[in-house]
């Protein structure tokens, strides 16, 4: 028989992995599928599993409720948490850097080589769950695998490229180019008000896509433009 519950506070894959092998631990139970998104769990099981029984093996900071309850909407701030710091470590680092002898276009191009430079490692720390999350938006990622496997490495030689101030133009270009393919993605996918995961800092942190993506994506695109034509 298939039974479902609700596991509330989540956050990540190894969040999701935790809860699975508690679960797993059950005698009798098998075939246990957890969506990290919204909270579902269900699993077969060859007696009935009361909530009691699951909420003794899932460790207690992953509530187990009834498949019924009513959970409370997620908080986007604490889930966006996360992305609003790394932006605030990295326009400050960058501010520290250029504050003596400041330069709009030279503080733009170390900001965007870290954009990519912590972006990228995030992406690389599963680059599988990287690919399937990001090719749920990005249209030219939907049409060919290979481009969301390499997309991470992109984002790398961008970084480099940028930091050593070596053929920025042409760098700037490409920023602009997968940037905006990745922006119409997200334009398309927001304008559906469907519930998925950003890609943006791979599938570590399970961030929610929301108006901050495409937010993060404009900024990108401006100071690229900007910095390309100034």
């Amino acid at each position: 028989m298939t039974q479902r519950f609700m596991v509330q506070g989540m956050t990540c894959n190894g969040c999701l992995n935790k809860v699975k092998k508690a679960v797993e631990s059950i005698e009798g139970v098998s075939t246990v599928v957890i969506d990290l998104a919204s909270g579902r769990l269900s699993f077969a099981s060859n007696t009935p599993m009361s909530l009691s029984q699951i909420k003794e093996v899932v460790p207690a900071d992953y509530p187990v409720l009834a498949h019924d309850a009513q959970t409370m909407p997620p908080n986007k701030w604490r889930q966006l948490r996360p992305l609003f710091l790394i932006f605030a470590f990295l326009f400050g680092t960058v501010f520290l850097i250029h504050a003596s002898q400041w330069n709009s276009a030279e503080a733009m191009l170390d900001a965007m080589a870290g954009f990519f430079l912590i972006f990228s490692f995030f992406k690389l720390l599963d680059v599988p769950g990287f690919v399937q999350a990001f090719r749920n938006y990005d249209p030219l990622a939907k049409r060919l695998a290979f481009y969301a496997w390499i997309y991470p490495f992109i984002e790398l030689l961008l970084a480099v490229v940028l930091l050593l101030r070596f053929n920025v133009a042409i760098a700037l270009i490409i920023t602009t180019i997968v940037l905006g393919i990745t922006t119409i993605g997200v334009i398309a996918k927001l304008r559906t008000k469907q519930t998925i995961e950003c890609a943006c800092l791979g599938t570590t942190l399970n961030l929610p896509m929301t108006e901050a993506t495409l937010i993060e994506n404009l900024i990108m695109l401006g100071m690229a433009s900007f910095t390309l034509y100034s």
